[in-house]
C-alpha cells in the first residue's frame, strides 16, 4: 500500500484529490495538509511513501517544502496549474521525483505515483523552463512518452506545454495571479 499525504490550501480540491487517490487499490491518503508547514509535520510524523504539494500554498511553499524533505525518505510530487520561470530548476534542486500539471487527468497522476515509487522522475514537459540549462537531461525525458501515450500526444502536450509557458510568462510580466 502507498501511503500519501497531500498538501493542497484549496479545500475542495485537497478533498478531491484525497477521495480520488483512496479509490486506488494500492493507495491510501494518510494525511491532509491545507499549507506547507502543515505538509512538513505530517511527513514526520505519519512517515507518508509520497508527499503531493501544491506549488503556492500559505506558510511554506511546495518547493519551500521539498527543500525541506529533501533528505528525508518520503517522494516528493510538486502539483502546478502554470509554468513559472525558475520553479522547474527549483524542483530539480531540491530533488522532487513528480512536477506535474493540476489539470492532468487523475489516472495520469495515479500512474506518475506508481512510477515514481519504481524509482522513475516524472516531469510534465510543460513545465519546463526553457532556460533551466538542462537541454540534454529534458532530451531524454522527453524521449519516452508518459505512461500510455504515443509520441503524437506526447508531441501536442509539448506544443501545448510552450502555449501554457508563454502565457505564464506574460502573466508573471503583468504580475497577475496564476496559482
Amino acid at each position: 500500500m502507498i501511503r500519501i499525504v497531500i498538501a493542497e490550501d484549496q479545500e475542495m480540491l485537497l478533498g478531491a484529490i484525497g477521495s480520488l487517490l483512496n479509490l486506488e487499490e494500492d493507495m491510501e491518503v494518510v494525511g491532509l495538509a491545507g499549507n506547507g508547514e502543515e505538509a512538513l509535520s505530517l511527513v514526520h510524523r505519519l512517515q507518508p511513501d509520497v508527499c503531493i504539494m501544491d506549488i503556492e500554498m500559505p506558510e511554506k511553499s511546495g518547493l519551500e517544502a521539498a527543500e525541506a524533505l529533501k533528505s528525508f525518505e518520503c517522494k516528493v510530487i510538486i502539483l502546478t496549474t502554470f509554468a513559472r520561470n525558475g520553479y522547474f530548476r527549483r524542483a530539480i534542486k531540491a530533488d522532487v521525483q513528480g512536477y506535474l500539471l493540476k489539470d492532468s487527468p487523475s489516472e495520469e497522476l495515479a500512474c506518475s505515483i506508481r512510477s515514481i515509487m519504481e524509482g522513475k522522475r516524472i516531469y510534465s514537459p510543460e513545465l519546463m523552463d526553457d532556460d533551466s540549462g538542462e537541454n540534454e537531461r529534458k532530451m531524454e525525458l522527453l524521449e519516452t512518452p508518459a505512461h500510455g501515450q504515443n509520441k503524437n500526444e506526447t508531441s501536442y502536450r509539448q506544443s501545448f506545454g510552450a502555449v501554457r509557458r508563454y502565457f505564464s510568462t506574460i502573466m508573471d510580466k503583468m504580475r497577475l495571479p496564476t496559482a
